[in-house]
């Protein structure tokens, strides 16, 4: 019964819905409005400003003729369709279709599509307009975006972007040219690593050298003396722009046959190792075939060294001293290779003087030097106090002080305590550094990496090792100011076990003696402050320091995790140590002892100056410039 009753109120709705369907139009109240005629590639009827894009994705002679025959077999297509009005050719010669990046003419179509100025646009194919997929299809959806719409007509594939069913066709094209240019370079890819592993490097045209028939480097006797000159000038102490002033003045060319010299393209001279005989393979890579982005190979592409590969222009060892000079320019460095010095004897034995403005000394070379003094004096090395193996005796009648501990500093206020403040590419000394050594403003930096110690004591403003740590605000009123520490930086963090995110501030110890004075500072006693947004997670599992974290002021403070058990150094071993300083004869107190040389690493023997000089002046032949002092 309720089934039937249902049938019959289902058929009863759907008929009136097929009465409502069956209406007849008066055509005396009735009117029918047709839409605009959308606009398409195959209607001849219709005005359209057309705009071609050519493009050819090397610079070879021989594309040129498929450059000029797509430009010419364009003109004349455009020229079949009455109703259409040719804007203008659009042309990209020697470009590559995997980007935007110099495309000057695709990215001006594209403005004036944006201006108003075309209507559609007409290209050979969808690898030409673009070989990525997500600029090929962004870029069509834009333009069609555009009031009035903007059609793509790709003749090849027969698509025009303003049709509705164009889309899946586009898409799939696009991904098949981005892929065809994914293929190429891996190709290219293959073929230069089966290059490079069986002993053919590549050696492009260089100055100085010319290929013979089997395509090997040969001295070109013409442009080799420009490349010696290049070095000479600069191990004797010009800088970079003046050797471009005097290649100008005396009107040599480079391998293009320009005379228009720069700094920059005097230091592409200088950093090209194939003048010493050497070529170096892979020094720079392609980021990936879409963006051609070239970086600097760091070990993410396998490399090649080939020495006495062809005829040197101008020895080994004289180009690794110019490499030196270079790497350690922008420290203010001019020296060819600064030694090392390292302490002897006194109470800095074993701390190596910081050239703050050389970047060539790394951790094994600061052990080794510190490492040599002890060696040498047939001493062992100095070996931490462990506390549970001092033994102490105490006298009948005297305190019994074992187990009493000396208040470390840190815990006051060391506002007024002298301190220094270590951040990733500068450091910062304390007020009390400051006006202790007054206007004796330029100090010398020293490490102990043995005992992890940093220390400092005034000097000379001539010594080159010497940094102007404060400044004169007022009247005999010294300021701290930031010492840049970018060339030894990252060395001094790893030789101190520190994290290059965090700050580190020390508080430290003067030692005086007459005139002479000095600051020596413990980096085991060191407190880190970094932002709240870094947690030392890993360092706090490897119970290494930064245990406990308090707020201080917009960073967290972090101290060693030993001092959460400790209040500070064991008394006796506290006096221990001051005795053996007492102790000390003079000759073992001289702050001021100078630093011995140490030499590191193999001896560079570079071109004596005499001959320099003389080659200079021959090949200037009357220019004159001004010699860097």
């Amino acid at each position: 019964m309720i089934d039937s009753e249902k049938r019959r109120a289902k058929e009863e709705q759907k008929e009136r819905v097929r009465k409502r369907m069956q209406v007849s139009i008066d055509s005396d109240n009735y009117e029918y409005k047709p839409a605009k005629k959308q606009v398409d590639y195959y209607d001849n009827d219709v005005n359209q400003r057309v705009a071609i894009y050519v493009r050819v994705s090397t610079d070879d002679v021989r594309q040129t003729t498929s450059y000029e025959l797509q430009k010419k077999y364009y003109e004349d297509f455009v020229t079949r369709h009455p109703n259409w009005t040719l804007v203008k050719i659009y042309a990209d010669e020697g470009i590559s279709g995997t980007s935007l990046a110099h495309r000057d003419q695709f990215n001006q179509m594209i403005a004036d599509c944006k201006a108003g100025k075309i209507d559609m646009i007409i290209t050979k194919s969808v690898s030409r307009f673009a070989r990525n997929v997500m600029i090929c299809i962004g870029m069509v959806r834009d333009l069609a975006e555009l009031k009035p719409p903007v059609g793509v007509f790709f003749e090849s594939e027969c698509i025009f972007s303003l049709n509705d069913d164009s889309q899946m066709a586009l898409s799939f094209q696009a991904t098949m040219a981005e892929e065809e240019s994914h293929t190429r370079s891996r190709s290219m890819e293959t073929s230069l690593r089966m290059r490079l592993d069986n002993g053919i490097p590549l050696t492009p045209k260089l100055l100085g050298y010319t290929h013979d028939s089997e395509g090997n480097l040969i001295v070109n006797s013409e442009e080799a003396p420009t490349v010696k000159l290049a070095f000479f000038m600069y191990l004797y102490g010009y800088s970079t722009q003046q050797i471009a002033d005097a290649f100008i003045a005396l009107g040599r060319r480079s391998y293009l046959g320009n005379i228009n010299w720069t700094s920059s393209s005097i230091v592409q001279i200088l950093r090209n190792e194939r003048h010493c005989g050497e070529v170096l393979t892979r020094k720079t890579y392609t980021e990936n075939f879409r963006n051609h982005r070239t970086l600097k190979n760091r070990g993410e592409k396998p490399q090649s060294r080939y020495s006495n590969h062809h005829t040197a222009i101008v020895s080994r060892d004289d180009f690794i001293a110019v490499q030196r000079m270079l790497d350690n320019a922008k420290y203010g460095n001019k020296s060819i290779l600064p030694q090392l010095r390292v302490i002897d004897s006194g109470i800095f034995k074993g701390y190596a003087v910081i050239n703050p403005r050389w970047a060539g000394f790394k951790e094994a070379e600061y052990f080794q030097a510190a490492k040599s003094v002890y060696v040498s004096g047939g001493e062992t090395e100095p070996q931490p106090v462990i506390e549970e193996t001092v033994k102490v005796e105490v006298e009948p009648g005297d305190f019994d002080l074992r187990g009493f501990e000396i208040t470390r500093a840190e815990f006051f206020d060391f506002t007024s305590r002298p301190s220094v403040t270590f951040e990733s590419k500068r450091l910062k000394f304390g007020i009390d550094c400051v006006r202790k050594f007054g206007e004796r403003n330029y100090i010398e930096l020293l490490i102990n990496p043995i005992e992890r110690k940093f220390a400092i004591r005034p000097i000379e403003k001539s010594n080159r090792c010497g940094v102007l740590f404060s400044t004169l605000l007022h009247e005999k009123e010294y300021q701290p100011r930031h010492i840049s520490s970018a060339a030894f930086s990252d060395t001094l963090f790893s030789l101190f076990g520190w994290n290059n995110e965090y700050k580190y501030r020390i508080i430290g110890s003067l030692y005086e003696s007459g005139n002479e004075l000095a600051y020596i500072f413990d980096t085991i006693n060191s407190e880190a402050y970094f932002k709240s947004y870094i947690l030392p997670k890993q360092d706090a599992e490897n119970g290494d320091v930064l245990y406990p974290l308090t707020p201080s002021g917009k960073h967290i403070r972090a101290i060693p995790k030993e001092w959460t058990t400790t209040f500070g150094k064991q008394f006796y071993i506290h006096e221990q140590s001051l005795a053996a300083l007492d102790s000390q004869s003079e000759s073992e107190w001289m702050l001021r002892l100078e630093g011995q040389f140490y030499e590191t690493g193999k001896k560079v023997s570079v071109t004596g100056f005499d001959e320099l000089r003389s080659y200079i002046r021959q090949e200037l032949n009357g220019v004159s410039l001004q010699e860097e002092t």
